[in-house]
């Protein structure tokens, strides 16, 4: 490529005063009530400013910087008392792309995060004091995976499971726990209750305390026995459409090629059009969508 790369500011920090820093909007009282703004609160206060602000220089205007990123920590530094901050600046005035694509943690990378903080030295008071949690909620944060195979770590690790799905899990033996993973995430579902609902439809031989009888509350032995054959009976179906999926995309487009080039035939789509009018318009539905989950209704 003959054009370099440009970067969106410079490289160097610098400490600006607080008073010539103009925020661009202002922000409502009641973000100070939400967690993120306490989170963010605390871990300044435990740490200072990590991320510096973003800003750009205003011409004219007795060597004032217009604020593009960094509007609650800049709030939170006026409200700590500091009278600077460290800023980097902008080599144009266009704030969107400052930090509105970035995504949230997912539980396991938060775990590997305190995990490497601890191993470094970071007391788990302090991390909690950073992030404005009791140290209890970062204790249990630091031993989510306990009992956890890795095979499902390594299936979850890009997910959104919660805790308390992690907690759901660890009564299952390494091969279920496997299952159940693969499971939430062809339905994109990781909530508690549904992993909650997997764990008492598996069989008690599955569990890792498989000599305790299971005891759901609101639901008979009869029920239970139920739920485990309509869940093994879906865990079998699960595995054969995931085993027939990829001969049945080929065939499909193998199909919508046939298609595109028999009603290229000016002949056939007349016959069609006169005599199977419902036939032709089906035929056309397919050849003129552009992907397979297109065709699915997806």
């Amino acid at each position: 490529m003959s054009d370099k790369l440009r970067l969106a500011c410079g490289t160097e920090v610098m400490v600006l005063p607080l008073a010539k820093i103009l925020p661009l909007r202002r922000l409502d009282e009641g973000i100070r009530k939400t967690s993120k703004f306490k989170c963010i609160e605390a871990s300044m206060r435990e740490l200072g400013l990590i991320e510096p602000l973003v800003v750009f220089p205003q011409t004219n205007s007795d060597g004032c910087f217009m604020l593009l990123d960094g509007h609650v920590r800049h709030l939170i530094l006026k409200s700590l008392g500091d009278s600077t901050a460290k800023c980097l600046i902008a080599t144009d005035d266009e704030g969107f792309t400052y930090n509105h694509k970035i995504n949230r943690l997912s539980a396991i990378q938060e775990h590997f995060m305190i995990m490497r903080a601890i191993k470094n030295g970071v007391s788990e008071a302090r991390i909690a004091r950073s992030l404005d949690v009791d140290v209890n909620t970062i204790r249990q944060k630091r031993d989510m995976l306990d009992g956890i195979c890795a095979e499902v770590v390594q299936i979850l690790k890009d997910r959104r499971p919660t805790s308390k799905t992690f907690r759901q899990l660890r009564q299952l033996k390494p091969i279920r726990q496997i299952e159940v993973a693969e499971l939430i995430c062809a339905a994109g579902n990781y909530s508690e209750g549904y992993v909650k609902c997997l764990v008492a439809a598996t069989p008690q031989d599955q569990l890792v305390e498989d000599d305790r009888p299971k005891e759901i509350r609101g639901l008979s032995p009869e029920d239970v026995s139920r739920m485990e054959h309509e869940m093994t009976t879906l865990g079998r179906e699960f595995k054969f459409i995931e085993e027939s999926h990829g001969k049945n995309v080929l065939n499909l487009v193998i199909v919508n090629g046939y298609l595109k080039k028999l009603l290229d035939n000016a002949r056939v789509v007349r016959f069609l059009s006169q005599n199977h009018p419902e036939i032709l318009a089906e035929f056309q539905k397919l050849i003129e969508v552009r992907n397979l989950q297109d065709a699915s209704g997806n």
